[in-house]
């Protein structure tokens, strides 16, 4: 009852931002979305309220809400639930998407409770993410992953899909680094980083986004604290033939980049990091006009985004079409990007696939 009273308090400031800022527009929409999104101040939240302000000042017919949530596991559970299919689009990632099919295997079942077999339909790439799948120490005799073993080390929640989930999958079942043999502790992004300011853990995680080309750099909040701190910083990178290994057990889609020497605060080489793909999604199920409205609007203000929300600058063509397929994105998200004529910048891409 709390999260539908929630998110019809959510829907009704969607509809008097429109009435005041649409004018007489606002009394023809029809349809309202709300976007599952995350915590506050986790960022996507606050795109997600420009997004569907944009559009209510445009006009648009669709009013779009965005709901905040406990965060990216959370939502994907929420949306096995049928009475949200035809109306709720949810921010998620390819990882999770992926994982998710598999919940309540052993490996999985402390993160995901039980399977959720959707194959969830895809409406637009947002952007590439980093966090769990390199780690940071000002200890600059840790010098590898390897060297993290029996360290004190501090990643995300478990409700936590990149701080939390990730960073665990990666060291216990790549590197053989779990609560057996190393000092694993889990708190929220800000409590992590304040540990390692403090001195009282030795590694944590941090963030960082970027886009599909590297083109715009998203230094995240914890990882900027760091660099005020003053503390010399050290990057652990991984290895492409570590998150092959990670895909090949879990039938997921990481990625890998190289991040150049100086992209990071204190980053004084490069180093290769792992990155899931951040996504708007849907239920098969989800009306095809619908889509088609929502991603067209979201390409229509994409400009007026990049330079309001540093979300929204990472939303380039090529990444609203990163690892979309014919096959695993809506057919009315297909239909808006045919007619944009921009269909085919998701070549070269690698794409999402799901595990059978």
């Amino acid at each position: 009852m709390k999260f539908t009273r929630t998110i019809r308090s959510s829907a009704l400031a969607a509809l008097a931002a429109a009435a005041t800022l649409g004018g007489a527009t606002a009394a023809k929409a029809q349809d309202i979305v709300a976007i599952l999104t995350c915590p506050m101040g986790c960022g996507v939240m606050e795109g997600n309220t420009i997004f569907g302000t944009l559009m209510a000042k445009g006009g648009e017919s669709l009013i779009v809400a965005a709901q905040e949530t406990p965060g990216y596991m959370y939502n994907v559970r929420a949306m096995a639930q049928e009475r949200r299919w035809k109306k709720q689009v949810f921010g998620t990632e390819d990882v999770i998407i992926q994982l998710a099919m598999q919940g309540g295997s052993d490996e999985l079942a402390q993160f995901l409770p039980e399977p959720i077999p959707i194959k969830f339909k895809l409406l637009h790439g947002e952007g590439y993410w980093a966090q769990g799948k390199f780690f940071v120490t000002t200890n600059p005799d840790i010098k590898s992953i390897e060297d993290m073993k029996g360290k004190r080390i501090s990643i995300g929640l478990t409700g936590q899909s990149d701080w939390g989930v990730f960073p665990y999958l990666l060291l216990k079942h790549v590197y053989g680094i779990d609560e057996t043999n190393s000092d694993i502790r889990r708190l929220n992004p800000g409590g992590l980083t304040q540990q390692l300011i403090d001195g009282t853990t030795d590694v944590a995680v941090t963030g960082y986004g970027t886009d599909s080309d590297q083109g715009v750099h998203l230094i995240t909040g914890p990882l900027r604290k760091l660099d005020a701190s003053g503390k010399d910083l050290h990057y652990l990178g991984t290895t492409q033939e570590a998150i092959d290994a990670l895909n090949a057990k879990f039938g997921t889609t990481f990625v890998t980049r190289t991040i150049p020497a100086g992209t990071l605060p204190s980053q004084d080489a490069d180093f290769v990091s792992g990155f899931n793909r951040g996504y708007k999604a849907a239920h098969p199920d989800f009306p095809e006009e619908l889509a088609y409205q929502f991603v067209s609007a979201a390409y229509k203000y994409a400009d007026e985004m990049r330079k309001l929300n540093a979300l929204g600058a990472m939303m380039t063509d090529k990444m609203m079409l990163d690892g979309l397929t014919e096959e695993n994105a809506h057919p009315g998200a297909i239909r808006a990007f045919k007619e944009l004529g921009i269909w085919d910048a998701r070549e070269g891409s690698v794409p999402v696939t799901y595990p059978q």
